[in-house]
């Protein structure tokens, strides 16, 4: 999402050259990194463009990942899930990334005015024609991809594997409908924005941004919670320090402890980001580590979750009902 400048918002969020993207890409290889995402929409195709060329010969070493929904002209059919969009959007971004198939093509959105049963039968197309491997989605609620699923199996169409969704330590609201949902579909997780946009990145405190020309500072997204995230921020400095580790590395590094998390997606912008982001694989974090960060980011009790937890503890062995924290008290 960082390569290209094309439009406002991608210039903020991005704004990297050519030269720039085949540094990063070149660093992010011989680190060990096999899998890319972009979508047509990031600069309006020149993210496609650009990680094509970075890539070079090297493509069929990784797994690529793109998108298809966002509006990529002013005509009433060049943004959406139609098979009419769809078909004109893989052949596009085919052309721009210079290549035959894409690994992982996934729906960035939800379209309310597409049925899904035309949009899964676009996708399954693609996938019988070769020229999609897989696809997944982004930025769904857990009941569309359940009625996805239902429908792909009862007409014999290709099923989503792949979720790609926000998630971090500042803004866990997935956890309530969406991790049991992947859990039970068995459904992949990749996570963007894990960071918060930048806020998870040691730069942001109660005293202001130590860096004015960061991301999070032009571009407040996604929301968060921001009383919430600096009491977070103060526990992972904590641990940041135990660890010899940065407050991004440990962001990072609590979503890799998570078991429904399969990839997390990093966007930096600079060469130390990038080398500072990947050494959170190196970061372990004990039982005390994640108690605390559990402790400070966890979700409010929300119905009926709660009332699932509770009515489902007889049902697991070793657990025992605890009532206590309902208890009224009187005055």
């Amino acid at each position: 999402m960082t390569f290209g400048g094309s439009g406002s918002l991608f210039s903020v969020i991005g704004g990297l050259s050519q030269q720039d993207a085949d540094a990063m890409v070149g660093s992010s290889l011989d680190a060990g990194v096999n899998f890319f995402d972009t979508a047509n929409v990031y600069s309006f195709g020149e993210s496609e463009t650009i990680l094509a060329k970075a890539l070079g010969a090297r493509r069929k070493e990784v797994v690529i990942a793109s998108k298809v929904f966002g509006r990529m002209g002013q005509g009433a059919n060049q943004v959406g899930l139609s098979r009419l969009h769809i078909m004109q959007a893989v052949e596009a971004s085919l052309e721009r990334m210079k290549t035959d198939y894409i690994d992982l093509y996934q729906i960035h959105g939800f379209d309310p005015v597409t049925p899904l049963e035309e949009t899964l039968g676009a996708l399954t197309d693609l996938v019988r024609q070769g020229k999609v491997r897989y696809i997944g989605c982004s930025n769904l609620a857990a009941w569309h991809i359940m009625k996805a699923q239902g429908i792909s199996t009862h007409q014999h169409l290709e099923k989503f594997v792949s979720l790609q969704a926000y998630y971090s330590i500042a803004g866990r609201d997935l956890e309530r409908e969406l991790v049991p949902m992947m859990n039970d579909q068995k459904i992949g997780l990749l996570v963007w924005s894990p960071l918060a946009g930048g806020l998870l990145s040691g730069k942001f405190t109660r005293a202001g941004a130590a860096d004015n020309e960061s991301r999070r500072s032009k571009f407040s997204f996604p929301p968060v919670n921001l009383e919430k995230a600096y009491n977070i921020v103060d526990v992972m400095q904590t641990v940041a320090t135990r660890r010899n580790a940065t407050v991004a590395q440990i962001a990072l590094a609590w979503l890799l402890h998570q078991p429904v998390v399969t990839s997390v997606i990093i966007g930096a912008k600079k060469a130390s980001q990038l080398k500072d982001n990947l050494g959170a694989v190196d970061v372990m974090l004990d039982a005390e580590d994640l108690k605390q960060l559990d402790e400070v980011s966890r979700l409010a009790p929300e119905y009926p979750g709660w009332m699932f937890e509770m009515q489902g503890s007889d049902r697991r062995p070793g657990q025992v009902r605890d009532w206590s924290r309902f208890a009224a008290t009187a005055k």
